[in-house]
């Protein structure tokens, strides 16, 4: 038993000083590539910073909206009147005023027409593509129509366009395009914890960025009284044609009533202000940048460019080991 603990311990000790020397032989192997691992920083950290001197800086403005309650829209009244009438109020399209659920409001802020509504209106194309714009001639730039080696172009010249698809100036982005710009500077998000809307623009213009900000919320109050109004029209005339047709007088005095709330839901949907939702913090323009934040952009690539520069310099050691036993392989044969 004592001479197999002798051979034993021994070749626990090789074992250790092996690792000991493994770890010895790959510091001093990232110490010999010092210079390419200091160098692979440096560029890499200097490009960084001077790439993001050039970057545009841009801001962020954001407004934060909450739906209206129907007892701010005077839906108390209107409530009960439906529990009282019950299906002659359904039949008529009663509703609380301005009471609009957050969902509600979350899908027209993203939606295509609204965005279209305020392309149009505000005449946003010139400022969401100010690189196609022309301010002084005000008018597009137009692209050569030259050859040129775009695949997509020759595609299109060569395919035949569809009989009914719309025609599109080359280089002149339309309404799509600017709904698309949309998307990628707008952010809408719901908190359902708190039942707040948050409206984001992000522009590279702070006094812009408040005024995107601005258009979605008065084109969405806009475009939400107006649909208040032409449903509340909707259902006062078909109340008017049941009121027409019936002869009971409690059932008269039923419609007219409900007649009455249609007409107060019309003149709500007329003053506007907090119809559908309130502003609880309306836009301003920032004075700081949101981005881009160049020191955390410098700091990152000097890690990561540290971190590269070591893994090159072990993966060129490791070549270096394969290719000298395969060396040592072809002498001993």
């Amino acid at each position: 038993m004592s001479e197999e603990k002798k051979q034993s311990e021994p070749t626990k000790i090789i074992y250790e000083n092996e690792d000991e020397i493994d770890l010895l032989e790959l510091a001093k192997t990232i110490w010999s590539g010092k210079k390419l691992i200091i160098w692979t920083v440096v560029i890499f950290t200097i490009a960084t910073a001077v790439v993001s001197l050039f970057m545009t800086n841009i801001y962020t403005a954001q407004a934060v909206l909450r739906p209206a309650e129907p007892t701010q829209a005077g839906g108390g009244k209107i409530s009960s009147l439906a529990a009282q009438f019950g299906g002659l109020a359904n039949l008529a399209g009663i509703a609380m005023p301005g009471a609009s659920s957050s969902t509600e409001l979350v899908n027209l802020l993203k939606s295509n027409i609204l965005k279209k509504n305020i392309i149009e209106r505000y005449d946003l194309l010139p400022v969401l593509f100010p690189d196609k714009w022309d301010e002084e001639k005000k008018t597009w730039k137009k692209k050569n129509s030259g050859f040129s080696l775009n695949p997509l172009a020759l595609i299109s010249k060569i395919k035949p366009a569809q009989p009914n698809a719309p025609k599109k100036e080359p280089g002149v982005p339309d309404t799509w395009d600017g709904i698309r710009e949309l998307d990628k500077k707008v952010m809408i998000n719901y908190k359902l914890k708190d039942d707040i809307i948050t409206i984001s623009a992000e522009f590279s213009d702070p006094d812009m960025a408040a005024k995107i900000v601005n258009y979605f919320i008065i084109t969405l109050n806009d475009y939400m009284s107006s649909e208040a109004k032409r449903i509340a029209n909707i259902n006062k005339e078909y109340l008017e044609k049941q009121l027409r047709e019936t002869n009971d007088n409690l059932i008269q005095q039923k419609i007219y009533n409900l007649i009455a709330d249609k007409i107060e839901i019309t003149m709500m949907a007329e003053v506007k202000e907090n119809f559908a939702f309130k502003v609880l913090d309306p836009p301003m323009a920032p004075d700081m940048k949101s981005k881009p934040q160049r020191g955390l952009m410098v700091i990152t690539a000097f890690i990561m460019s540290l971190f590269l520069g070591v893994f090159v310099v072990l993966f060129r050691e490791y070549l270096k080991k394969i290719k000298a036993k395969s060396a040592g392989g072809h002498h001993a044969k």
